[in-house]
């Protein structure tokens, strides 16, 4: 059964087949093709491969590069009391898919963590979202419960070519950050950054994003 709702120019869904929550619109877009499936669901066989375009956190555009997947993190509002950005799916390059975020984001005045949007209703506090993995533990490990109610961490500069890792509870890779190598040359149109998920877990994405962004966050502003 699909649950969805409108509220005050937002729409939100809740999709239990897709074992996904979206906020303010359809949920991540079908990136499916006429590749292998298995079960009903699309295989390429290798991860998404999310290149950092703009290195520029007012406006990061995550594009795979295999065209399959496209998400953007924009600042939308900022003042003395705060920031708040939006992940939007811009996967489909329609005009609503710039208008209709999946997650907001809002840091608190002078970099504090806030909040993260969920659902319509359901705005929980940063530090709860994704909480410190060990009481006395460092704040750059940090774990988080996704919309397929299973438990991720992060944790950062696991490996020299990481500089985020994100496993889940059985400890398997299910995406990493990594940074421009220093002798990697510049290339136009793109900040040599990358976002590597698993193919499996494609449809947590905007999720990864999201989680991702604060730690980067957390660790900028040594939170």
């Amino acid at each position: 059964m699909r649950i969805s709702g409108f509220y005050a120019g937002w729409v939100w869904c809740w999709d239990p087949d897709g074992c996904r929550l979206s906020r303010y619109g359809a949920g991540p877009r079908d990136i499916r093709s006429t590749e292998t499936r298995t079960s009903g669901v699309t295989v390429y066989g290798q991860p998404f491969f999310l290149e950092d375009k703009t290195g520029d956190l007012q406006n990061l555009e995550f594009v795979d590069i295999h065209e399959r997947m496209k998400l953007t993190y924009r600042c939308t509002h900022k003042d003395s009391t705060g920031t708040t950005y939006m992940i939007y799916d811009t996967t489909s390059g329609s005009m609503i898919s710039h208008m209709n975020p999946l997650f907001a984001l809002t840091f608190g005045e002078n970099n504090t963590l806030g909040t993260i949007a969920l659902s319509l209703y359901r705005d929980v506090p940063m530090n709860d979202y994704l909480a410190k993995s060990s009481l006395l533990g460092s704040s750059r490990d940090r774990k988080f419960v996704a919309s397929d109610n299973q438990e991720y961490r992060w944790r950062w500069r696991q490996t020299n070519d990481q500089e985020w890792t994100c496993t889940n509870s059985r400890n398997y890779l299910v995406a990493y950050y990594s940074l421009k190598l220093p002798v990697e040359p510049e290339h136009r149109g793109s900040s040599g950054c990358m976002l590597t998920i698993d193919e499996p877990f494609q449809y947590l994405a905007p999720e990864l994003l999201a989680s991702l962004m604060i730690m980067c966050h957390i660790a900028a502003y040594r939170l």
